[in-house]
């Protein structure tokens, strides 16, 4: 008898750790893919609203600036010289010196005009992709900002923050803060509606036309009536002045009064520069009460004058714009050339004019002038929506001339 016995012959392969690592690992991806795209299937993209919160942007910007502002980076402290390509990042601040002044854009659309000899700081300037829940917040360190606000979205916060205060701005609203050298502080609402809390947590609510100061300790005075600026109205802003036989003018300054009746005494300056530094400044008159000043002994030069007002609560209004006067010599009868006049239409009724004359010449046209360089060409951009100006020339022996110019729709003309 044959006894058959089963036999079984196994091959056996070595076979690597590390191949059975990735085997595992490549078995786990699939799955991981296969249910995460199930997933995606069912119920969507999970990550469809990432980035639709808030975000910072790519930073608030200059509209424009003149004179000296500077910028101190947060990240780095590095000081730098505004340009029209600096971008304002959270944490930066702004400087104006004594001949700087600035204008900024921020997220939510609202503007800010930072005065000279102040620092102000960007705390925060984040707006969502949609617009909304945009987040602006402005330190005023010292000196002087104005601010104006948009149409702002629901969720919106836009705050000014003073070393005494907090102030939530509303819509449309236009508004300056002051912070003083001696402690003080001032709040002015031209339009719209502002929240103020100091740091005591005593909330004041301000609406357009009204005014607070805070006292050093941060106590907010109880709102008062703006006091309004005073409105210069004579000499006509660009107007020229012959000198007399002594060889120098006399500038009556005149200025409406404003309409309330609290208005105790005005300031006049008298300046050479634009900003009113000390050095510039050559004549500054207080405690004025007639609408009316005298400026005597200028010499031939350009000049500027401002002008506010004091209320008899001790309360002073912002300073009008600066007006500008020219005080010329005798002129001595000759005529100053202007060659190669040509005008431009840019759109609407903005043109450009271009020329030719010897540099130092003034040239004044639409309300607007220019100083000819020394390579003798010159542009001058106006609004105009009569179809013919008057180009007139002024050199510095105070000699003048004037020529009409036709304004073409067609775009160019000489």
């Amino acid at each position: 008898m044959i006894t058959k016995t089963s036999r079984y012959v196994f091959d056996w392969w070595v076979v690597q750790k590390r191949s059975i690592y990735l085997l595992a690992a490549l078995l786990i991806l699939c799955l991981v893919a296969g249910g995460t795209a199930a997933y995606v299937w069912k119920y969507g993209n999970p990550l469809r609203n990432v980035g639709a919160g808030l975000k910072t942007p790519a930073g608030a910007r200059f509209i424009s600036f003149e004179g000296d502002v500077r910028v101190i980076r947060a990240a780095t402290r590095e000081t730098i010289t505004a340009s029209s390509d600096t971008e304002l990042y959270p944490g930066d601040t702004v400087q104006t010196q004594a001949s700087g002044r600035a204008r900024i854009g921020m997220a939510d659309g609202s503007t800010l005009v930072v005065r000279p000899n102040s620092i102000i700081t960007v705390r925060d300037n984040a707006s969502a992709d949609d617009g909304k829940k945009t987040n602006v917040h402005v330190v005023v360190d010292s000196g002087q900002m104005y601010v104006r606000t948009e149409q702002l979205p629901e969720g919106t916060n836009s705050v000014v923050e003073t070393p005494k205060t907090r102030n939530q701005l509303g819509d449309q609203t236009a508004a300056s803060f002051g912070v003083n050298p001696e402690g003080t502080e001032e709040i002015r609402v031209n339009s719209g509606a502002v929240e103020t809390t100091n740091r005591a947590g005593e909330k004041t609510i301000l609406s357009g036309g009204q005014y607070v100061a805070i006292n050093p300790a941060g106590t907010i005075s109880k709102p008062q009536r703006l006091l309004e600026v005073p409105l210069p109205s004579e000499p006509p802003d660009l107007e020229k002045v012959v000198v007399g036989q002594n060889g120098s003018a006399s500038v009556s300054l005149k200025w409406l009064r404003p309409p309330s009746e609290s208005t105790a005494y005005y300031r006049v300056e008298v300046a050479t520069s634009p900003f009113f530094v000390a050095d510039g400044k050559v004549i500054e008159r207080d405690q004025l009460i007639a609408t009316e000043f005298n400026a005597t002994d200028l010499r031939p030069g350009v000049y500027f004058w401002r002008i506010r007002a004091t209320a008899s609560t001790g309360q002073v209004s912002d300073w009008s714009e600066p007006k500008k006067f020219v005080v010329a010599p005798r002129g001595t009868g000759s005529q100053v050339v202007v060659s190669n006049l040509t005008v431009e239409l840019l759109g609407g009724n903005i043109y450009l004019v271009r020329g030719q004359a010897e540099p130092g010449t003034t040239i004044r046209v639409g309300g607007r002038e220019a100083l000819v360089p020394s390579s003798k060409s010159f542009q001058v951009q106006i609004t105009a929506a009569a179809r013919e100006v008057t180009v007139e020339a002024l050199d510095p022996q105070g000699n003048s001339s004037s020529y009409k110019l036709t304004l073409s729709s067609r775009g160019r003309r000489g």
